[in-house]
């Protein structure tokens, strides 16, 4: 069995993938802790071969994780961002210092669409951009929905919306004061994804697909105007791509992976950005 590992600052996820099948054998989520107990927060590591890691917290809280897991597990690869990985050229002028799953997210997207709109929907909002060539702009980080509750003062109660609601309701004035501030800072965040997808394509010249993977990526994805496709498992996705292990990974496959989304014209992105402006 394969250990994929999410580590993130407050909420950490894994996957156990068989090696031979390449089918996702279970999976789950637990608060990012420096102490993990095989068994309860993560598999039984009797039955794992391989571990990938894409990590984000503290240093101290991977060194001790990978600590443990190589007393128990043959080979465990860490991902780190590069300056370049996979056909993609890192954008930050310090590599080092972009997110791993930020990267990962990128390295998946170009991958599967040679040049996308890559949104993560965690506590923070993080939206990077891959050029069809492999040239990674950068990015743009915002609050997270949860993020944007907390700023208020009004805690996290309540603060989770419903995936299943619909974008026209969350985008009409809420009659509560828990509504208001739920379609309040809804509103923040898909207008935000939206602009800087426009302002982006205009000013590059290219209408890229849209891929949003993350914990808010179900109920954000349907205030986004764009064509898109939502994918759980885009930073997994990555480290596939840079420690393939099983025959359909080191063919290409990324589990879970979307049809790729065919974006709207350029002139289509630019009309609807020129109609804003006037408004």
């Amino acid at each position: 069995m394969i250990l994929d590992l999410d580590i993130g600052n407050t909420l950490s996820k894994w996957r156990l993938k068989d090696a031979e099948s390449s089918e996702i054998r279970s999976r789950g989520a637990v608060w990012t802790r420096e102490e993990w107990r095989p068994g309860a927060d993560i598999p039984d590591l009797d039955v794992v071969e391989a571990v990938r890691i894409s990590s984000v917290a503290r240093a101290a809280v991977l060194e001790d994780t990978v600590t443990l897991l190589r007393r128990r597990v043959r080979h465990v690869h860490v991902a780190h961002s590069t300056h370049e990985a996979l056909g993609v050229v890192n954008g930050y002028q310090e590599p080092g210092r972009l997110g791993v799953d930020r990267w990962m997210g990128a390295l998946a997207g170009y991958q599967l669409a040679g040049g996308c709109c890559a949104v993560d929907c965690g506590s923070a909002i993080t939206i990077d951009f891959v050029l069809p060539g492999g040239s990674h702009l950068g990015g743009f980080i915002i609050p997270g929905l949860r993020l944007m509750k907390e700023s208020l003062k009004l805690g996290t109660r309540n603060v989770a919306i419903d995936p299943e609601s619909e974008a026209d309701e969350l985008l009409e004035p809420g009659r509560r004061t828990v509504d208001a501030v739920n379609h309040g800072i809804y509103m923040a965040a898909v207008s935000a994804i939206n602009r800087i997808y426009s302002e982006v394509c205009d000013q590059e010249s290219v209408a890229l697909p849209m891929l949003l993977t993350g914990g808010d990526a179900r109920v954000v994805s349907r205030g986004v105007q764009v064509p898109h496709a939502v994918w759980p498992d885009m930073v997994y996705g990555g480290l596939e791509a840079c420690f393939p292990m099983t025959l359909a990974e080191r063919a290409g496959k990324m589990s879970g992976a979307p049809r790729v989304p065919e974006p709207v014209s350029l002139e289509k992105i630019r009309a609807g950005l020129a109609f804003s402006m006037l408004l």
